[in-house]
């Protein structure tokens, strides 16, 4: 696709009619996920249609995040050996070693565009290849600036001016036209990240977008078809998927997170970062209540002679805190949002997920500023996830497991494809011997 100055891997979609061991590496600012998952053929859902098989997790591995800051790779050793730990957990667990994974991003300024593309068929009936033709017309007029293309979605067809056509085979008409979906990224933070993946050992099988990520694990389908908004709040980034009428609609990140919730407590309470964020675990909470000026918090406090002292104060002082910088988070996402064209309507489903989304009282609040109903969102449709992995914080990861079920929606230049081929169960699993020689 012209327009992108950094090829971005593509991955054959799963067919529907063999099973595949996967290896997904969600490549966070707080933590690195690795998951290994068989995926067998399944008749289908009604509630996840665009599921086309059973995902069971073989193999988990996580990791404290080295060398990433607002989801863009800032020390590729460092983010290696993350990544390698994780990835090594979870073969040992799943019993088998993988070569290649999907991996997803979350920095780069992750951002849409749309474009139109439109062409004449003379009153015949619409083929493949025009459907082929309009979206190729309307990805050259993606003039991106040297953004790298992480997706390409057709968001719906015309037929002589007529929209609202989801598939337009058959069909006979004077013209043509197509709306495009584009998701892209900066491609220097892109190459950074696959490069870090890479010098362990593992090729890249796609790059995709944290929030559709996200949204893949735990949208159903009557709320992406109704209209939904995902927020994924994660510890550097926050990020943004946009759903209407089945379709991604539009993602957006900006580089603020819960981090920035740890670090205004260690601030504010005098308090070593790490003890910060196990206080901001345990305890922090974003919404007032009686019961804070009660309830009294003891907490390791470092003192002037850097020695560290016990102190005791009542509950409400964290939450003070905690809760300004948690509206900041919230507010921002209605203000990118608005300022793309996208106010959240009322009765609109707004989906929290990611690891900060667990702060206490965030739905609540988010609820308030937006005005709509907000729920925690969990990743769903998916075996074999230990108890405690079966939070939002894990969403963005069994979304990679997803993706390669619904990548035949989108458009990929000719000659982009995965380059591992896939067959039967083992797809996935290939070159060990190679791996092995270059490891030891």
């Amino acid at each position: 696709m012209r327009g992108s100055s950094t090829m971005i891997p593509r991955i054959r979609p799963v067919p529907p009619n063999k099973s595949a061991i996967l290896s997904a590496l969600d490549v966070g600012t707080s933590k690195v996920v690795c998951l290994i998952a068989r995926l067998d053929p399944i008749e289908g859902s009604d509630v996840l249609s665009g599921r086309t098989h059973r995902m069971r997790i073989l193999g988990i591995g996580h990791q404290r995040s080295r060398g990433i800051k607002g989801g863009t790779v800032i020390d590729l050793g460092e983010a290696e050996k993350a990544i390698r730990l994780a990835v090594d957990s979870a073969e040992r667990m799943a019993g088998v070693q993988v070569t290649s994974a999907l991996v997803n991003i979350s920095g780069g300024r992750i951002g849409s565009q749309h474009f139109a593309g439109r062409v004449t068929l003379n009153r015949r009936n619409v083929e493949q290849g025009d459907i082929t033709r309009v979206i190729e017309v309307a990805s050259s007029h993606a003039q991106d600036a040297g953004r790298s293309i992480l997706h390409a979605l057709p968001v719906g067809y015309s037929l002589d001016g007529g929209g609202g056509i989801q598939e337009p085979k058959g069909m006979v008409g004077e013209a043509l036209g197509v709306d495009l979906h584009i998701a892209s990224c900066d491609p220097l933070a892109a190459h950074n990240l696959m490069l870090a993946v890479e010098r362990g050992h593992l090729a890249v099988e796609a790059l995709v977008a944290t929030p559709y990520a996200s949204a893949l694990s735990t949208l159903c389908d009557d709320e992406a078809e109704l209209g939904a908004v995902v927020v994924d709040i994660g510890g550097g980034t926050t990020s943004i998927a946009v759903f209407h009428q089945g379709h991604l609609m539009h993602c957006d990140a900006i580089a603020l997170g819960g981090n920035y919730i740890t670090l205004d407590i260690a601030r504010g309470l005098s308090m070593r970062l790490e003890d910060a964020e196990k206080i901001k675990n345990r305890y922090a909470s974003c919404i007032e209540t009686e019961a804070d000026s009660r309830d009294i918090l003891s907490i390791r406090q470092v003192g002037e002679d850097d020695r560290d002292h016990t102190h005791s104060l009542p509950l409400g002082q964290l939450t003070r805190v905690v809760k300004p910088r948690a509206e900041e988070i919230v507010e921002f996402v209605r203000e990118r949002l608005e300022k793309n064209g996208y106010r959240i309507a009322k009765g609109q489903h707004v989906l929290l997920t990611g690891g900060t989304a667990q702060l206490g009282g965030l739905p609540d609040l988010a609820k308030r500023v937006f005005g709509t109903p907000v729920r925690l969102a969990r990743p769903i449709g998916v075996q074999g996830l230990p108890e405690a992995a079966k939070s939002p914080a894990f969403a963005s990861a069994v979304g990679l497991l997803v993706y390669p079920q619904v990548a035949g929606k989108e458009y990929f230049e000719a000659g982009r494809r995965s380059a591992l081929p896939m067959t039967g169960t083992g797809g996935y699993i290939a070159r060990v011997g190679q791996w092995l020689r270059d490891s030891f």
